[in-house]
């Protein structure tokens, strides 16, 4: 596995304790928002295993997902199943996807498209996008700027206690960064002690998180050369973001 590589990050233990380590959970009312703004059919990219895909569904949006690691859809799929939802689900890489339908909305819930590595794999997932939406359809792609680590020393491990009482652990064991290219890896250490093994040693992967990132002239001239025209630029609550912003909401159409 390369650190290019998200469909492979998100596998076997990653992909089992994502959803109790991960940071703040997605916001569904404002997916929803954005389905019910642009319409539907609508596609979520990296819809992980099914946050808030499976909420959207449960409040009546005809949302199919779309993720590249395949550990993450069989996980949505258990759980949509569990709970009565019917939900279509996609295994496939956002910069190769070929799909059946064309949608009115096409969205992520969250800056996934961060783990794409450079400027070329991004421009591919962008015209695979231009692709599936339709004639009056819009993308909605979020972005961020990852604040660089002074010292991987002063950061405290992130600690939960999952719904089967083992302990798990996720601690930043190296990062490195790259401004030109707009690059930045962090290695994570990932472990996980079953209930009543004190004394063991934990389940454990290491594995090198990616994160690229874009200036919003860049990411404008990506999307304009993949047929795509940027709409608009805005922060969380929706005003027009600053240019030095850290955190916005891009809105693109068919050009």
């Amino acid at each position: 596995m390369t650190s290019e590589d998200p469909a492979q990050f998100y596998t076997g233990l990653v992909a089992e304790v994502y959803a109790v380590l991960r940071g703040s959970p997605p916001d569904p009312d404002l997916c929803e928002r954005v389905v019910r703004r642009y319409g539907e059919p609508a596609l979520e990219l990296g819809c992980g295993d099914g946050d808030p895909l499976i909420e959207l569904r449960r409040r009546g949006l005809d949302v199919d997902g779309l993720d590249a690691s395949r550990d993450m859809i069989e996980r949505t799929k258990a759980r949509a199943d569990a709970e009565g939802i019917a939900v279509v689900l996609h295994a496939a890489d956002m910069t190769k996807m070929e799909l059946d339908c064309r949608y009115r909305t096409i969205f992520l819930a969250g800056p996934t498209f961060n783990l794409l590595a450079d400027d070329k794999t991004t421009a591919e997932a962008l015209r695979a996008i231009s692709e599936h939406l339709d004639d009056e359809g819009r993308a909605f792609i979020p972005l961020f700027v990852p604040l660089p680590v002074e010292s991987v020393a002063d950061l405290e491990p992130k600690e939960r206690i999952d719904a089967d009482g083992a302990r798990l652990r996720c601690t930043i064991t190296s990062v490195e960064r790259d401004d030109v290219a707009r690059l930045q890896t962090t290695t994570l250490l990932y472990e996980r002690w079953a209930i009543n093994s004190a004394g063991a040693a934990p389940e454990s992967v290491e594995r090198p998180w990616l994160l690229h990132w874009h200036t919003q002239d860049g990411f404008r001239s990506l999307a304009e050369a993949s047929g795509l025209s940027v709409e608009s630029i805005t922060d969380y609550h929706g005003e027009p973001a600053t240019p030095d912003a850290g955190y916005i909401h891009v809105t693109l159409r068919r050009a």
